[in-house]
């Protein structure tokens, strides 16, 4: 499955885990403001705000799994199956298939505000990109530097959230996790105090202790409270450095190993990790093989032109010897 959060320093940050069995060919993909999205039942876009993220590009077009754009708008799709239900064609709305539905967003909007707007005729369409490859049950998470949204299609309709704690993992649907974490709300990263008897002198045995009860098992629900906890009560310097250091390290506490979540066609583990500098337009990954931080700046490249931009990830272990 997989796990999408924010942070927030000096600078905002936006990225994820894409956790599953097995990889495409995805790269990181600068989508310059003069590369012409076509849409299959809305107007095309021949011009629109740059993007940076990780895509898979087929017949030069990138189906992004998440992306921000030259305005620190970002977004990210994750899995949802048996919940996500894309409906028909309707007259007047924009119909959207859910593979465009990230460009088609990070194309025209530059706050959740402009978003908002936008999802008030959106219907996502079952559409396949094509025989091949067909579509993805997902939901997303949107978010600028203030605030963030979960988007999800279900068979009642499209479903708006506003997002309080900036996190977003798989199904249930996202009202059932906001639900979840009351079951959750007295752990602290404080030590507890002594509510079982005040007849009795109990004292912690051990650091930590706040946080007993703290899901650490791999399902998206026990996932969404674990990085909601680790992200919400995170701390760190303002410097780029501790910032993406400190973002890789939230999403650290919720990565899957392969090996411990086995599935039809193998084990689920952590395919690649994501940190976006939404201000600066700097994309960060790590993969699993290769824990070394990899950086590309989006304003490298010429936001003018009209070609994709895509770079191979380095997924070869890297390893500094000192000595």
């Amino acid at each position: 499955m997989c796990t999408a959060v924010t942070y927030k320093t000096k600078d905002h940050y936006f990225g994820r885990n894409l956790d599953y069995e097995f990889a495409y060919h995805q790269t990181v993909t600068v989508t310059p403001r003069s590369y012409p999205f076509r849409f299959r039942h809305a107007q095309d876009m021949p011009r629109h705000y740059a993007m940076i993220g990780m895509a898979f590009v087929q017949e030069d077009y990138p189906l992004y799994y998440d992306a921000t754009n030259e305005k620190g708008l970002s977004m990210a799709g994750l899995n949802f199956p048996g919940n996500a239900d894309y409906k028909e064609k309707a007259e007047g709305l924009d119909n959207i298939a859910p593979f465009e539905f990230i460009p088609w967003i990070l194309g025209q909007c530059a706050t959740i505000g402009e978003v908002r707007e936008k999802l008030d005729r959106l219907n996502l369409i079952s559409e396949d990109f094509s025989a091949q490859l067909p579509l993805s049950p997902l939901h997303w998470m949107i978010s600028d530097r203030e605030e963030s949204l979960v988007v999800e299609s279900v068979k009642d309709g499209l479903k708006v959230y506003d997002n309080p704690v900036e996190v977003l993992t798989n199904n249930p649907t996202f009202d059932y996790h906001l639900t979840n974490l009351v079951n959750y709300m007295g752990i602290s990263p404080e030590d507890p105090a002594n509510l079982f008897s005040d007849k009795l002198d109990l004292k912690p045995y051990s650091r930590g202790m706040g946080s007993l009860g703290l899901p650490g098992d791999l399902s998206s629900a026990s996932r969404f409270v674990k990085a909601a906890f680790t992200r919400n009560n995170s701390l760190s310097g303002d410097s780029e450095s501790e910032s993406v250091s400190q973002f890789f390290h939230i999403l650290g506490s919720v990565a899957q190993q392969r090996g411990c979540c086995k599935v039809e066609n193998g084990y689920e583990y952590t395919i690649y990790s994501s940190c976006c500098n939404t201000d600066q337009g700097i994309y960060y990954y790590t993969t699993y093989e290769n824990s070394r931080i990899t950086g590309i700046d989006m304003y490298r490249e010429d936001l003018d032109g009209s070609g994709l931009a895509s770079y191979p990830l380095i997924e070869e272990q890297q390893i500094f010897m000192q000595n």
